[in-house]
């Protein structure tokens, strides 16, 4: 991680951080003891307690989200919240240990040398600013969008190629190495992700959900209805994300005029493809294509991951050592995403979330049908902060507010497609909003504290391109 609590600290940051600390857990102390509303169980409500205070000590940078995490899965355990079966659960969740997986076949690219001579490359063809890169990047994604119907393993693509970016434009994983063009690419690639899975209909495992969903209330969702009536709203939103991360989040190295003839020289002392990277590209090819096909094939995509980890170990292209060295990243993400997913989950198993939303729903029943449309779609999008799963946080709320919605007079078509649209571009609130951004969570380039910052930015930003594009959502949604 690369929180303050790697640091050594002054003893005034001590004195500070101890203070967030206690403010911390009092904060705690009062939701625990407050007055259970809405005839919640004791246990869902302590949960939420537990939960939120782990976030909110994040947000106040007492505690990063590895230390947050773990007290918090010795909290529910400890103090009888969770069976230790259930508050273990999330570490055999196969998505997550595609996480990991994929985040030691990134480390593969990168050690075999293709992940910079793919850097080399985009930044001899790109690469005179930081913010061609980071549209370079958006593109990138939003191509392998309707091939690869898992924004997660969509991420484990796109994840060593800006790496490999941020390392070969000089920036490093440091406090003041990452402000270079690290951060500024990371967080880049992770808001652009929440378009590219929006955009299309296979760009997200969630959206085909919320297309069975809305067909409950006789609206009607396909691969291309879908892409027409998004078209717009994430075409505008693909070319104002890298712009508005640029301006107001600068990159301290903005213009590189010498980064393509450095690239080119790179490149040519690099020669041709090595043995190592020869094996990589072809299992990282030979990957993205069984996660494209699994549907078809009815192919796990956590064991995907694990065969081509599996095949670069035998090739001797990444191995036992080099995990040994440097997979503790990897695996401290792996901590505290399976933790704060077991905790969100958990939740949701218990009824909170679903109780949240239909009461929230039920205070904005009586607006007009405008005024409902604009209030779910908002808090629709804020209630994500309590999950860690936006498959979950559809199952759970989705046909709550569409209903809502529908009885208020709102058209079911245009509700439908703005929920759907908004389980995909609020995946950026947090570090743990979604699967997808675990990995450049983890990567030293993207601290806790400027995800939620930038990411709060973000989806405020497509929030307001999605509501603005409404009078196109209503007629290409009718069609």
């Amino acid at each position: 991680m690369n929180t303050a609590e790697q640091q050594i600290p002054s003893s005034e940051d001590l004195t500070s951080r101890w203070i967030k600390r206690a403010v911390t857990l009092v904060f705690g102390l009062m939701v625990w003891h407050v007055p259970i509303p809405w005839d919640l169980s004791v246990d869902s409500w302590h949960l939420f307690a537990i939960f939120i205070t782990a976030i909110v000590g994040v947000l106040l940078e007492a505690l990063s989200i590895f230390t947050a995490s773990v007290l918090a899965l010795v909290a529910v355990v400890l103090l009888g919240v969770l069976t230790p079966e259930k508050a273990f659960s999330g570490f055999s969740e196969s998505f997550i240990l595609l996480i990991l997986a994929a985040f030691l076949v990134a480390k593969g690219v990168i050690k075999s040398g293709l992940g910079r001579r793919i850097a080399f490359l985009l930044i001899r063809r790109f690469g005179r600013s930081t913010l061609n890169l980071g549209y370079c990047i958006v593109a990138t994604d939003t191509l392998l969008g309707p091939a690869i119907p898992s924004n997660t393993a969509r991420s484990g693509i796109l994840f060593p190629i800006t790496h490999a970016l941020a390392l070969d434009t000089g920036s490093l994983p440091t406090e003041e190495g990452r402000k270079k063009t690290g951060t500024y690419l990371m967080m880049t690639a992770i808001s652009g992700h929440t378009i590219s899975s929006a955009l299309w209909f296979t760009g997200m495992a969630a959206n085909p959900v919320g297309a069975g969903l809305a067909a409950q209330f006789g609206v009607n969702m396909n691969f291309g209805n879908w892409f027409f009536v998004a078209s717009l709203p994430c075409l505008i939103a693909l070319i104002a994300i890298p712009i508005v991360l640029y301006k107001l989040f600068p990159p301290d190295q903005k213009y590189t005029p010498e980064a393509p003839k450095h690239a080119r020289e790179a490149l040519e002392e690099m020669g041709p493809m090595s043995r190592k990277e020869w094996i990589m590209g072809i299992t990282f090819f030979g990957m993205i294509l069984l996660w494209a096909f699994s549907p078809v094939f009815n192919i796990n995509l956590a064991i995907v991951a694990f065969l081509g980890l599996s095949i670069l170990i035998l090739a001797n292209v990444y191995t036992l050592e080099d995990i040994r060295q440097g997979a503790g990243d990897a695996l401290e993400t792996y901590v505290w995403f399976a933790i704060l997913y077991m905790m969100s989950s958990a939740l949701n198993d218990m009824g909170f979330m679903k109780t949240l939303g239909a009461q929230i729903a039920t205070l904005i029943s009586g607006y007009n049908w405008v005024s409902v449309y604009v209030l779910l779609t908002v808090l629709y999008i804020l209630i994500h902060y309590l999950f860690v799963s936006q498959t979950a946080h559809l199952l759970a709320l989705y046909a709550v507010f569409l209903q809502v919605a529908v009885n208020a007079g709102v058209p079911a078509a245009l509700m439908a497609f703005m929920l759907s649209f908004a389980t995909n571009y609020f995946a950026v609130v947090s570090p743990q909003a979604s699967s997808s951004n675990v990995l450049f969570a983890g990567s030293g380039f993207l601290p806790s504290d400027d995800i939620y910052k930038q990411g709060a930015v973000v989806t405020v930003l497509n929030t307001a391109i999605f509501l603005l594009a409404t009078p196109w959502i209503l007629w290409a949604s009718s069609i």
